[in-house]
Order: structure tokens, then sequence, then C-alpha cells
């Protein structure tokens, strides 16, 4: 009876260790193959985005400027986070309490960006659509690199202040050696509830649905004039078409962002004193950060030009001198 509750430990020469979480072989094989699959499919298809937008030059867009933070987000979620929430299955925390900081740190760090970086492309499907006619002076490549570097350093400040007590003493929530754990209290969690969910929730629901509206009557205009256009008017009409699509496309990464994380903010920050730990909100954190494995797939599904560039990435056609300079996108 002993060899077995010592078998249960996490550090078995440890009295004050904490149990492991003891499930079948077969369950536990499959729920590692099926996370390290989600994992991977992550990194990679995130490092695709990433090195499109990088690498051709004539997808140096505004747009797709934001696009490639909110992968770099995403990427990050695939390469940092979700390794450690795999080894945190059994519920044995073995890399200390500095890292148990860090991780947490990161985890609030890089999901607070994702959310600053949707609402700015919102911000930019609205301007694009509600406003063209001002669109290419009011957003530029050097405010919109201004804006996505101020996304990350409020994000990063946003973080240190509700975890700022945790940061000081990792192990003050702990409740045995081998765990992780860090306690958010009804102040904290209403601040970062607001702040992270809510108030960014609300303004890109109002910024789509004036988008929408505006989108739907341009496209009625554009059926009923269809005849009388000239091709100077057929151009505008034809970009105009293409900025509806690219906020289409983009409303669907935002709805998708809304299934994956309404869950966790609903079931484990809202709450008054809850514990956001692996063991606890598993379901909720990996559903969390399961919406940067389906970004790509959004992309690759509604933007021809991610799916060429994904062609040259693979044959290696990236590698020619000069391939930046000659790719052709298509909306």
């Amino acid at each position: 009876m002993d060899d077995h509750e010592e078998a249960e430990l996490c550090f078995p020469q440890l009295n004050t260790s904490c149990r492991k979480a003891m499930r079948p072989q077969s369950e536990s094989m499959l729920v590692y193959v099926l996370l390290s699959f989600v994992t991977i499919i992550t990194v990679v298809l995130n490092l695709l985005v990433i090195i499109s937008i990088s690498h051709f030059r004539q997808l140096h867009t505004t747009t797709n400027l934001l696009i490639l933070s909110l992968a770099v987000a995403d990427f990050l979620v695939g390469f940092l986070q979700m390794p450690v929430e795999i080894l945190l299955y059994k519920g044995c925390w073995n890399l200390g309490d500095f890292v148990c900081a860090v991780n947490y740190f990161l985890g609030f760090h890089i999901i607070s960006a994702s959310v600053g970086n949707i609402v700015l492309i919102a911000i930019d499907r609205y301007i694009a659509i509600c406003d063209p006619m001002f669109y290419s002076t009011r957003v530029t490549l050097k405010r919109v690199k201004l804006c996505i570097f101020l996304c990350w350093i409020l994000s990063a400040v946003h973080t240190s202040w509700i975890l700022r007590d945790f940061l000081m003493q990792p192990d003050r929530y702990n409740s045995c050696y081998g765990e992780c754990v860090f306690i958010v209290n009804y102040v904290e969690g209403a601040f970062d509830l607001v702040i992270s969910f809510f108030a960014p929730i609300t303004v890109i629901i109002v910024l789509y649905i004036r988008v929408f509206v505006v989108a739907v009557s341009q496209a009625r205009a554009m059926r009923s004039h269809i005849t009388a256009v000239t091709v100077q008017r057929s151009e505008a009409v034809k970009v105009q078409k293409s900025e509806i699509k690219a906020a289409r496309t983009l409303g669907v990464v935002v709805v998708v962002f809304l299934l994956c994380s309404s869950p966790y903010y609903c079931f484990t920050v809202a709450a008054e004193s809850s514990s956001i730990a692996p063991s606890s909100a598993a379901i909720q954190v990996w559903l969390l950060y399961c919406n940067p494995s389906l970004n790509p797939i959004i992309y690759a599904f509604f933007y021809p030009w991610f799916r060429k560039c994904i062609k040259h990435i693979v044959t290696l056609q990236i590698l020619q001198p000069h391939s930046k300079l000659y790719f052709y996108s298509t909306h």
C-alpha cells in the first residue's frame, strides 16, 4: 500500500509532494498524441503565415502586418504554452517556481496581445470599409507598427499588474511541492475580465456590425449600377469587393476567437476566487489555446495568397534569388 502511494507522488522522496493524476495508460497516450498533434499544427501553420508575410514584399500591407502580429502571438502559444500544458497533464510541475511564474506571465501576456491584435484588425477593417477615401492617409505602415508595439507593451503592463504578487512569490498559492497554481481574486479577475474580454469584444462587435451594414449597402449599390460602370469604376468596385471579402474573413477569425475564449473567461476568470490550474481548467485552457491553430486554417481557406505562399515555401521556390519580388497575390 505504501509503495502504491509513493508511486502516485510527483516526488516520492518528499512527504510534501503533490500526487500525480492517475489515468489509464491508453487514455494518457491518446491525449498526448492528440495534444502533440495540435501543438505541431499550431507551430507549423503560424510559422508559414509569418514566413509568407515577412518574405514577400507584395504582402507588406497594413492589414497583413496586423495578421503577422497575430500570427506571432499564435506561434508563441504553440511553441511555448502548449508544450508546458502537455507536461502538466499528469498534474506535476517539475520546472521550478521561476519557470512557473514565467509560464503564467507569458500565457497572460500572449493571450492579451492576441486580443489587442484582433481589436486592431477590427479597427483596420472598419476604416477600410466605412471610410475608404481616407484609409491610405489614416492607416499607414508607420502608425500600424506603432499600434502593434503599444499593443504588446500594454499587454505586458496589464499582465504584470495582474500577476504582481505572484511574480514576487510564485509558490504563494501552492498547496504541495510540485504544483504551479495562480489564484485570481475577485478584483483582479473582474479587472482582467473587463480589460481582456468584455471591453475588446464590445468594441469588435460594434465595429463589425457597422462594417456589415455598410458592406451590405455597398454590395446592393454595386449590383444596381453594375451595367453602368466604366473600366475605371470597375476597378474601384473590384477593390471594394476585396476589402469586403477581407472584412468577412477577419470577421470569421473574430467569431472563432469568441467561441474559443468565452468558456475560459466564463468559467475561469469570471469566478470570484478561481484557481487557474491545469488540473481544474484544462478543457477551457486548451480550447483557448486551440484558437491559434484555427486562424491559419481560416487564412488558407479564404486567402488565395496564403495558399500560393505555402506552395512557394513547400516547393522551396522561396529560396530562389529575388523570390520576394516575384510573388503576385490574388485576393
